[in-house]
């Protein structure tokens, strides 16, 4: 089966992947697009919310209509990473398990936006990584990175570590890009852009209501990004 859709990865774990992934779902559900989203694995389950903002997969089920439990496959309450969660509830996360749910999840819509957990070389298991993942689902990446000081380290090794892979990187998304951008942020975008041959976008704050979310994605140019062989 072949998806359509897009990987959502981030330089690091609180680089803004669920809102970038909220943001495009939104954007496309409200224009019409019968769109899934799919989070592979969600750690730190039932702890105290980040003030406004759900769960990442009770977010994404809410932009898309879906349940929760639709949305992710696996779910842990320590918030560590996969690999470790996985070993504290005494189980293992296995990656064709993953895979079958991704495809399943795109069998109910038309587009599938997958939302990655952490960065791209998060462990799964100590024999897996997002990566691995990303690879097995075969769809383009985008790259949630923060718009300030280190994002150019942070998003170049993310651009090759993907690569490595044969993953297509369609875009760097800066976010939550400031209202009035300084010489540093504008200077990371233009460094991001030239150092990594990629084409580098910004997604604005946006408040955890559906709407905004959607008019924030629609800013985004996630057709292109949804193109084969972009």
């Amino acid at each position: 089966m072949t998806l359509r859709g897009c990987f959502v990865t981030g330089t690091d774990t609180g680089a803004g992947k669920t809102v970038l992934s909220a943001a495009l779902c939104a954007a496309m559900r409200a224009e019409g697009v019968p769109v899934a989203a799919f989070k592979p694995v969600a750690t730190g389950i039932g702890g105290p919310p980040e003030g406004d903002w759900p769960a990442d997969h009770e977010l994404l089920a809410q932009v898309t209509g879906a349940s929760p439990a639709d949305v992710c496959a696996r779910t842990f309450e320590p918030p560590v990473s996969p690999h470790l969660a996985a070993q504290l509830a005494g189980t293992t996360i296995d990656v064709d398990d993953l895979v079958a749910a991704g495809s399943a999840a795109a069998a109910r819509a038309d587009v599938l936006v997958v939302e990655g957990v952490g960065g791209l070389l998060a462990p799964l298991s100590l024999e897996h990584s997002v990566r691995d993942l990303a690879v097995r689902l075969g769809l383009p990446l985008v790259i949630a990175a923060r718009p300030g000081l280190g994002t150019i380290n942070h998003a170049l090794l993310t651009i090759e570590a993907a690569r490595a892979a044969d993953l297509d990187v369609r875009a760097v998304v800066l976010t939550p890009w400031p209202r009035e951008p300084e010489v540093i942020h504008r200077s990371n975008l233009e460094t991001i852009a030239q150092l990594g041959a990629v084409e580098v976008v910004t997604l604005a704050h946006v408040a955890c209501v559906v709407e905004q979310l959607a008019q924030a994605g629609a800013t985004l140019p996630w057709r292109a990004w949804l193109a084969a062989g972009a």
